[in-house]
């Protein structure tokens, strides 16, 4: 490879691993604040709070490499051309396609990556961040059942033991079940042991030589249950708010869990359609890479004209555009309206198009007046309100030294 071809490489990378810290830490944001919680109230530790950070960014790291690698071309071409050295390349007899060399490996790899990340880092992020949270939310159970004291941390429950042996062991147990709509249930036994089922990500509690008291809710009915053995399973301790807040949904399955799921249910008469779209979107979100790298290398050279900020406004325009195209036909295709399949690759499809046509018309030097005239307008429409926002914050920093000039001065009381 070329001196010029590892520059820019180089520069690529750069700007990429940047970008993509960045974005991946405001995309984590909410997250970190709610681990933050987390660690203060609820006595989680620092490294457990480290560790379900890192199982969850893979989930963000295929939304913000994508961007990165459009951010990283769009602004290492538009300073290539901007300061000339895109026109000193050309006179040295170096084409477009030939540089477009550096940018085009750049793109397969982190295409390569994002597979990566999409087929094996979220499965095994989302299932180690599960058992992690298994383990620290069973060992917080285990502490918070304190003999002689009664216990409603799990759902629908009431849970008091007389007597507490290690971490497992309960004698004289008392349990008032509401779980089920229209009766309540009590529960007596003598003995109980605490018993973790990682694959449900629950414990069991497993009753020895007791009774079941099972009431209607009207009255009507009164039933009396003598038992040797009785299981019921508990529902850890806000398992189901942190799953709402950090547990990403319908990404976390793997690629075979997939379309075994998928074979199933069309075994069973049911519509895949959502799950076709989920099987097809794990190909074309890291495919998007290999488009946008080629994009953001042609934004760059035709908004050169516009400046760095016409570069990354068109960069925002273009990323817009596609998730919104992305959305909506992923929908579609969720809804059978569309197949499948295809509906998530629609969006592909147009931008890979629109890249085509840039590519083409930048390799044989013709101008694009259409493209020239929308990065202009951007700019144009950037400066404007930069200046407006400018204009406010001064007249609001001038309306308060105004306010502190004419308040009198400090004098003591008489």
């Amino acid at each position: 490879m070329k001196t010029i071809h590892w520059y820019i490489f180089r520069e690529l990378l750069k700007i990429f691993f940047i970008s993509s810290i960045f974005l991946t830490t405001i995309l984590l944001l909410e997250q970190v604040l709610y681990m933050a919680e987390m660690i203060s109230n609820r006595g989680l530790s620092f490294w457990e709070g480290v560790k379900l950070m890192t199982f969850t960014c893979p989930v963000f790291m295929i939304l913000s490499i994508p961007l990165s690698v459009l951010i990283a071309s769009v602004t290492v071409l538009n300073q290539i051309s901007g300061d000339n050295e895109y026109v000193a390349m050309k006179t040295s007899g170096w084409s477009f396609l030939f540089l477009m060399r550096p940018v085009m490996l750049f793109s397969v790899l982190t295409y390569l990556a994002t597979s990566f990340i999409v087929f094996y880092a979220i499965p095994w992020g989302t299932d180690s961040f599960r058992k992690t949270i298994f383990d620290i939310l069973q060992n917080r159970a285990y502490i918070d059942i304190k003999p002689k004291v009664f216990n409603n941390d799990f759902k629908d429950l009431v849970l008091y033991a007389g007597e507490k042996e290690g971490k497992t062991k309960l004698k004289n147990i008392f349990v008032a079940d509401k779980s089920e709509d229209g009766s309540s249930k009590i529960i007596l036994a003598k003995e109980g042991i605490l018993i973790p089922d990682k694959g449900a990500y629950k414990l069991k509690l497993q009753f020895q030589d007791g009774t079941l008291h099972d009431v209607s809710k009207e009255g009507k009915s009164y039933n009396i249950l003598n038992f040797d053995r009785y299981e019921r399973y508990l529902d850890l301790p806000s398992t189901e708010k942190i799953k709402k807040k950090l547990v990403v949904r319908h990404r976390d399955v793997s690629f075979a869990e997939l379309r075994e799921k998928i074979k199933v249910m069309k075994a069973e008469g049911k519509t895949t359609h959502r799950e076709e779209v989920r099987l097809s979107k794990k190909f074309s979100i890291p495919f998007v890479c290999l488009i946008f790298g080629l994009t953001g290398a042609t934004l760059g050279i035709k908004s050169s004209r516009s400046g760095k900020s016409g570069g990354i406004i068109i960069s925002v325009v273009v990323v817009g555009l596609y998730y919104i195209g992305l959305i909506f036909s992923q929908n579609l295709g969720s809804h059978g309206i569309v197949n499948p399949l295809l509906s998530v690759w629609i969006p592909n499809i147009i931008l890979f198009i629109f890249t085509f046509y840039m590519v083409y018309k930048t390799a044989k030097e013709s101008p694009f007046i259409v493209f020239q005239k929308i990065a202009d307008a951007c700019t144009t429409s950037y400066v404007f309100f930069r200046g407006i926002l400018r204009k406010l914050l001064k007249k609001n920093q001038s309306n308060k030294t105004v306010e502190k000039t004419d308040r009198p001065p400090f004098s003591h009381p008489a």
